[in-house]
């Protein structure tokens, strides 16, 4: 009896081992800076490192220069006139990740974001994080699940006197205050990222955008921030 016992016991072991995991997908989206990151180099390969290449589905979809409100279909302005939101490249992304995930069972998704220089050229820094937040929440609807991560790239310190984006260093910090109090939030420094030698060959320093080894490294960090907050 204890022998039976035994087997069966193991054989249902055997059994949850084995079953499907399900699949982690990741979301990348944003501005030029997310654009102009290509997954391949870093990125991905890291996520299917630590998942198995067979259990992870990245999708990246970014248009540069572009606001928030290109991608959160309900966004107002803190007051006045200002352009309507309406979230098309938030229904392009989705397109994608729909037709991605047909038929997939989702262990985890992870939304990572790359984005806000365009709101702070436009001084929209007051209504930057309820935005995020609303984004969130519509990307939780869509795909009928609340355990979403959030991973965002903090600007870097490009405009630090706010003299060209008025609103730069708020929503630099709003992004790091909005990742630290969501409940499955992380944040990514940018600050060494914008030093070096970009695509063009170009030697540059504090620029708007990121080297080429910049972008490999900024592809590293959000893996390893997406693996972390998967891993908790």
């Amino acid at each position: 009896m204890k022998a039976f016992r035994y087997v069966f016991l193991l054989s249902l072991f055997v059994l949850a081992c084995g079953q499907d995991p399900g699949t982690h997908l990741f979301i990348l989206s944003g501005q030029s800076n997310m654009a102009m990151l290509n997954p391949e180099d870093s990125f991905t390969p890291t996520v299917q490192a630590e998942f198995g290449a067979e259990n992870v589905i990245v999708v990246k979809d970014a248009w540069g220069g572009e606001p928030i409100r290109r991608w959160y279909k309900n966004w107002k302005p803190a007051e006045g006139e200002a352009p309507p939101a309406n979230g098309d490249l938030y229904d392009r992304l989705m397109a994608k990740v729909d037709s991605a995930i047909a038929g997939q069972k989702l262990a985890s998704v992870t939304f990572v974001w790359m984005q806000g220089e365009r709101d702070a050229r436009e001084s929209h820094g007051t209504v930057y994080a309820a935005s995020l937040i609303g984004l969130m929440d519509q990307l939780k609807q869509d795909l009928g699940r609340d355990d979403i991560h959030m991973v965002v790239g903090r600007l870097s310190d490009f405009d630090m006197d706010n003299g060209r984006y008025p609103h730069w260093t708020m929503i630099r910090d709003v992004l790091v205050q909005t990742a630290e109090t969501y409940p499955k939030g992380a944040w990514v420094d940018t600050d060494d990222l914008n030093d070096g030698v970009n695509e063009q060959g170009k030697e540059i320093e504090n620029d708007l955008h990121m080297s080429v080894e910049g972008y490999t490294l900024l592809g590293q960090r959000f893996a390893d921030a997406s693996i972390k907050l998967i891993r908790e």
